[in-house]
């Protein structure tokens, strides 16, 4: 089950935030080019008015010179009005009166001038200032973006955990549920046929006693065996339950055990190869590292087409490492922890017994390469010992 299963809106509120979000980023671009673009206009703007305003000076700085020498020379004839006509005062003023309006004019221009490259340089600040910041809106963006991409990558696969250990706790009910009527079963077809025909044996034993000594006797030895068959099936049927080596020897004698049995049964070569643990350990790290190896022997002897496995035990001052590998066939680790249908503990059961303990386990395969399962547990930090 995919994690839209369960949260469906999570996915489209995500992914409508984030589509407008890039769009935001977009539109910001496009805002800083626009204004990478004004600001191009405006320079060739401001290189015209600047050019403009040089000529103006010039030309206002050669008419005021003649505006003043004008003005002298008006002030010249106005004094002495015996040596200059009435015609050369008349031309004298009109020269310096032209020449105060073109002065006033230039005057005026340069003034506008001033003002067109005062408003100029603000709007290249204003454009500057919004190209810096949407840069920086961008920046901002992008760092946001990636940031919730990788925390709803985060919650989506906390969400799948979550997913998988819920469908992980159904499968152990049922899982548990399986094993209660398969214990159910075999007491039922097993020792319990067994004792039903001991009471009738012995029955039969007690009427012949008395008539046939020699009859009885042979019943009573066919009796002993059924009561021995009985007693092998029920010893059978406790260890698959709960292994007593486990609890009398320790990890390394039970799992010794288990593997000779194992290679007896699927004709498999098994190659253990263990530290000497001269300590008993916590007696939940003891079953989880039991219970991992058997589901992962099982699991070869059930898919792994395999000739071969492999299984190295170390125990330093602070963990416990095991691997376990095979030569088998492979698979596609995915597909099968996402397959919520394939029966019993499995891949999730281990994992989840693993870090249950705080511990660590990894699962890798490939096709034609075989399974490699690691597992690492703190020692240190777990209970009192088994």
């Amino acid at each position: 089950m995919g994690k839209k299963s369960v949260l469906p809106s999570l996915d489209e509120v995500v992914e409508k935030t984030i589509k407008a979000m890039e769009e935001g980023k977009s539109e910001i671009f496009e805002i800083a080019e626009n204004s990478r673009s004004e600001i191009n206009l405006i320079k060739s703007k401001l290189a015209a008015v600047q050019k403009k305003m040089q000529e103006v000076i010039v030309e206002l700085d050669r008419v005021e010179r003649l505006e003043k020498a004008s003005r002298v020379r008006l002030l010249e004839v106005s004094r002495d009005i015996k040596e200059y006509t009435e015609e050369d005062i008349r031309k004298a003023y009109l020269v310096a009166s032209n020449l105060q309006a073109e002065v006033r004019i230039l005057r005026n221009t340069e003034k506008q001038l001033y003002k067109e490259r005062t408003e100029l340089e603000r709007q290249y600040k204003s454009h500057e200032d919004t190209v810096h910041k949407a840069e920086h809106l961008i920046s901002q963006v992008g760092v946001a973006l990636d940031y919730l991409k990788k925390s709803i990558e985060g919650i989506n696969n906390q969400l799948e955990e979550i997913e998988a250990r819920g469908n992980l706790g159904a499968r152990i009910i049922k899982a548990q549920e399986e094993e209660r009527r398969r214990v159910a079963r075999d007491i039922h077809d097993g020792p319990a046929q067994f004792m039903a025909n001991i009471v009738l044996r012995a029955e039969y034993c007690e009427r012949v006693l008395d008539k046939d000594v020699d009859l009885a006797r042979k019943e009573l030895k066919q009796l002993k065996e059924m009561v021995r068959d009985s007693l092998r099936d029920v010893r059978k049927i406790i260890y698959d339950l709960r292994p007593m080596t486990l609890d009398d020897l320790g990890l390394i004698p039970a799992l010794s055990r288990y593997i000779e049995d194992f290679m007896k049964r699927t004709k498999l070569q098994v190659h253990f190869y263990a530290t000497k643990i001269t300590h008993r350990l916590p007696n939940t790290l003891e079953v989880s590292i039991y219970r991992v190896v058997q589901e992962a022997l099982n699991n070869v002897a059930k898919h792994a087409q395999a000739q071969n496995v492999w299984i190295f035990l170390n125990l330093n001052e602070n963990a416990l490492r095991l691997a376990i590998r095979d030569d088998g066939q492979g698979f596609n680790v995915s597909d099968v922890i996402n397959d919520v249908e394939r029966e019993g503990y499995g891949i999730l059961g281990m994992k989840e017994r693993i870090e249950l303990l705080g511990g660590e386990f990894n699962i890798e395969s490939r096709l034609t390469w075989g399974t490699k399962i690691t597992v690492t547990v703190n020692t240190y930090s777990l209970g009192p010992k088994g």
